[in-house]
């Protein structure tokens, strides 16, 4: 089982959670709040869109958005490479660097899909994976997803982060009005 440390925006204090926790087999889908947009009710154009869509879009991303907040509220938005793993975002960072900062200082964030047609946003939290075992499977994964050979070390010396999704918003351009979804947890 995958362990992850966080710390507790406001909080000096180091928490865990376990990545294999379960999460709801399928999530609740529902219209996101979008006026002006002209966006039909759930039932109407294609409809809800199912979590697998979602989930196929995150397995498939080549890349992510991070989007963070730095300490002086500012955003801060970077691409990186990651994985769709144990229902979650997964991706790792130096630790010295701005997103890892950020993470350190308030773990709320937003991870988006690299297709802006067929776009997937997650907000969720980020924790921080420090069990040798969930960097071991992250290495695998991003290894044979990217077709390079990092080590188990690369990982475990960088910072490396799974953010579990809260809410997470999908839409199909080709029905902009009638797909956007909102999945609940």
């Amino acid at each position: 089982e995958a362990v992850a440390a966080d710390l507790d925006p406001g909080s000096s204090e180091r928490r865990s959670f376990h990545v294999r926790d379960p999460m709801p087999v399928e999530p609740t889908a529902s219209r996101p709040y979008m006026p002006g947009y002209g966006v039909q009710g759930p039932e109407e154009g294609t409809g809800l869109l199912p979590w697998s869509w979602a989930v196929d879009r995150l397995t498939a991303a080549h890349d992510y958005w991070v989007a963070t907040v730095r300490a002086d509220r500012q955003p801060s938005l970077m691409p990186v490479w990651g994985a769709w793993l144990e229902s979650s975002v997964w991706f790792s960072s130096s630790p010295g660097s701005r997103r890892a900062r950020n993470i350190g200082l308030n773990g709320r964030c937003t991870v988006t899909t690299d297709d802006p047609a067929n776009p997937v946003a997650v907000e969720g939290v980020a924790e921080r994976i420090v069990d040798p075992e969930a960097v071991e499977a992250y290495t695998a994964v991003t290894n044979a997803k990217y077709e390079v050979d990092y080590t188990v070390d690369f990982y475990a010396e960088n910072a490396l982060f799974a953010v579990r999704p809260s809410i997470v918003l999908g839409l199909a351009s080709e029905d902009f009005t009638g797909s956007p979804t909102r999945w609940t947890f």
